[in-house]
């Protein structure tokens, strides 16, 4: 699920989950260890992307609907780690966002270092209030870090999915590319991180990560909310719904 491509000191991980790299459990235990994996294998930064068009559509709901308690929360569990695991990593990682990346696929983005997004007629953004589910805190306290609390709170709290363009606009991406060079844009970014004096570099790089990384602190009463309100009526009409109208469109 994914594509491993070495580009000298900087490594490419691919989401490989077609048609839309959506968010399994299988997925995100794969990039997790991807991620944790890479330092021990000296590599010294990393870039997360998808396929040309789609970056990832975030949590496969349609697959996510029948599977029991537990295994929803294995699951929950599972997408905080992988957070966890961006955020405290201690070598840089750049999104490369090669298209569509809605909800979970805005989400991984937040707890990289940097942000590349393609050009064109592509969206972005945090959805779960559309669907039904309650933006998780840790996401909104990261959603608020990156585009400051009157921005984040427009994107929340509707659920706006937003062009490349108003992203780049509003801080939620840091860089707009053609499609074709969204990866090598980031390779470039990575390598010009790299080039600085790595002490220096990496110290500072933490101490300025320190606040996104203690979001993580605590945060089990958070992951039992989460986790209890995916069973919430409510939110599991609105998921259905959902599913229903995609069912209908790919028809």
């Amino acid at each position: 699920m994914i594509l491993v491509t070495n580009h000298g000191a900087v490594r490419e991980l691919r989401l490989n989950r077609p048609p839309v790299n959506a968010l399994n459990l299988e997925l995100m235990a794969s990039l997790r260890q991807a991620v944790e994996a890479a330092p021990h294998d000296g590599v010294r930064a990393l870039v997360l992307s998808g396929a040309p068009g789609r970056f990832s559509a975030g949590l496969d709901v349609p697959l996510l609907l029948g599977l029991d308690r537990a295994t929803i929360a294995a699951l929950w569990r599972e997408l905080y780690a992988l957070l966890k695991a961006l955020a405290s990593s201690p070598i840089p990682i750049v999104a490369a966002i090669t298209g569509h990346a809605p909800a979970g696929g805005t989400v991984l983005p937040l707890f990289c270092d940097w942000r590349v997004a393609a050009q064109g007629d592509f969206k972005l953004g945090l959805s779960e209030v559309q669907v039904g589910i309650t933006l998780p805190p840790i996401i909104l306290s990261a959603l608020r870090r990156q585009v400051g609390p009157r921005q984040a709170e427009r994107l929340a709290v509707m659920g706006l999915l937003i062009s490349p363009q108003e992203a780049l606009d509003i801080g939620l991406v840091d860089e707009v590319v053609t499609v074709e060079r969204v990866v090598g844009r980031a390779l470039e970014w990575s390598e010009a991180v790299l080039a600085l004096p790595a002490e220096a570099m990496t110290v500072t790089r933490w101490n300025a990560r320190a606040d996104l990384v203690g979001l993580f602190d605590n945060i089990e009463r958070e992951l039992a909310a989460v986790t209890e309100g995916w069973w919430n009526p409510q939110t599991q009409l609105a998921l259905r719904a959902m599913v229903e109208r995609l069912g209908k469109k790919a028809g």
